[in-house]
């Protein structure tokens, strides 16, 4: 049987819909950016025949809303097996912390792989809406299996002091820094895949 991933992609979210406006209204589309290859595209590739790499498209991920992801989310548990392994990208890292720091997963994860994922927006550019985190994190340290974060030091999208928040509130966790990988805009990401592949 195939060892399950479960990917959760990126997204913005606004405090209202008017700066939601404002915000595709000024934005300028880069034709050749949209269509290049990313991790999660080769992630599956890279992990092997052994492994399933789901990749749910979650709602309006331009305007993004916590409580239509867990809804859409939850659609995806029942197909799941007994054992799964849970990646999250930017704001879908934020979501899986806020997911399972306050709901109870039924199946055992394995693993929990948080790539830039936003800890909150104090002091930051950037609003959470309504995917604010609870003050308490330990539903997911119980149940998220082995908790890995991985952070960039020069990311254009998530303060570094985000990585060292995370750092703070979950000591237990591996943590990966890396210098010059922005908010990993790349191809492969060979250091994820060898990491999910010591789980087994």
């Amino acid at each position: 049987m195939k060892k399950q991933i479960i990917l959760i992609h990126g997204g913005d979210t606004y405090d209202t819909y008017q700066d939601y406006l404002t915000f595709i209204k000024g934005f300028k589309l880069d034709f050749k950016r949209t269509a290049k290859k990313r991790w999660a595209d080769s992630l599956g590739k890279k992990l092997g025949r052994n492994f399933e790499v789901i990749l749910p498209r979650m709602p309006n991920a331009i305007n993004a809303k916590y409580l239509e992801w867990k809804i859409w989310f939850e659609k995806y548990i029942p197909f799941l097996d007994k054992e799964v392994v849970l990646v999250g990208h930017s704001l879908g890292g934020t979501f899986l912390v806020k997911y399972l720091s306050e709901n109870k997963f039924p199946k055992k994860i394995l693993g929990t792989f948080l790539v830039a994922a936003l800890f909150d927006n104090k002091d930051a550019d950037y609003t959470l809406g309504d995917f604010k985190l609870p003050k308490n994190l330990s539903r997911l340290e119980k149940q998220g299996g082995k908790l890995f974060f991985y952070q960039s030091q020069d990311d254009s999208v998530v303060p570094f002091k985000d990585f060292g928040k995370y750092k703070k509130a979950l000591p237990g966790a591996t943590f990966r820094e890396f210098k010059n990988r922005d908010h990993f805009k790349q191809a492969t990401f060979p250091e994820l895949v060898r990491d999910i592949k010591n789980l087994f």
